[in-house]
């Protein structure tokens, strides 16, 4: 069985985020990391993988970027994955991308197809379910646990008030969230050393068009100031909770 975790390249949440003319997000000085849920999504695969009792014989990783995403997918092999291929092409949009990553893993047998629900830098969730429609096999989402049983895979879906058991056969694109793996993985040293060796294809870019632009930035205005309210003072606290606040 052959596992695929498809990886963004997303900025540090501690990233202070700057654009250029407000049309385009500034990159300098920015701390490139795995998108968490996409990180999860690897550990949970590698944990599969090291389980002898299953059948999981590789897990790759792939993306899409130019040669700027490559330390990042150099962390996810020192994590543990066997082997790594990154698409030659910018990552435009989500319909761009899952188009991407679709004719890039379409002929390879993977089995078990791995996404985050979102990234942490657009948040668009669509990528996943996109794909699944573009390869034609089945996806399920919300997905918060996965075990092997044979040539079936156990989920467990998170829904409102509970959670849903779902058996489903392979190959098909996991959708996943928070709860696949109680933490991300981190890179140990002799990981780290294996990762230079181990292999990182660039595919050429598909004849792709993407459907969207964005046409400006806009940062959020900055919070005001903060007011002190003194404490026998209730009156002058309601009101600016009411009327300024509006909270009440």
């Amino acid at each position: 069985m052959k596992i695929v975790v498809c990886l963004g390249n997303v900025p540090d949440t501690t990233t202070k985020v700057k654009f250029s003319d407000g049309a385009a997000f500034d990159k300098t000085g920015v701390q490139w990391i795995i998108n968490p849920w996409d990180e999860l999504a690897l550990t949970r695969a590698m944990e599969l993988k090291e389980d002898a009792g299953n059948l999981v014989s590789s897990v790759s990783v792939v993306t899409v970027g130019g040669k700027d995403v490559e330390p990042t997918m150099r962390k996810a092999l020192a994590i543990g994955a066997d082997d790594a291929m990154r698409v030659d092409a910018e990552a435009t949009d989500a319909y761009a991308v899952a188009a991407q990553l679709a004719e890039a893993i379409k002929d390879k047998g993977f089995d078990i197809i791995l996404s985050g629900i979102e990234s942490s830098d657009y948040n668009g969730s669509m990528v996943g379910g996109m794909l699944a429609e573009m390869l034609d096999i089945p996806s399920v989402s919300a997905v918060s646990g996965l075990n092997l049983s044979g040539s079936d895979v156990d989920i467990t879906r998170d829904i409102d008030g509970g959670k849903e058991q779902v058996s489903v056969s392979t190959p098909f694109v996991a959708i996943v969230q928070k709860g696949i793996a109680k933490e991300a993985r981190i890179a140990a040293m002799r990981g780290i050393m294996m990762a230079r060796k181990k292999p990182l294809a660039v595919v050429p870019a598909a004849e792709v068009e993407s459907l969207t632009e964005f046409v400006e930035f806009e940062l959020p205005a900055p919070k005001p100031p903060c007011k002190m309210v003194d404490a026998d003072n209730v009156a002058e606290l309601v009101d600016l909770l009411q009327n300024e606040a509006k909270v009440l």
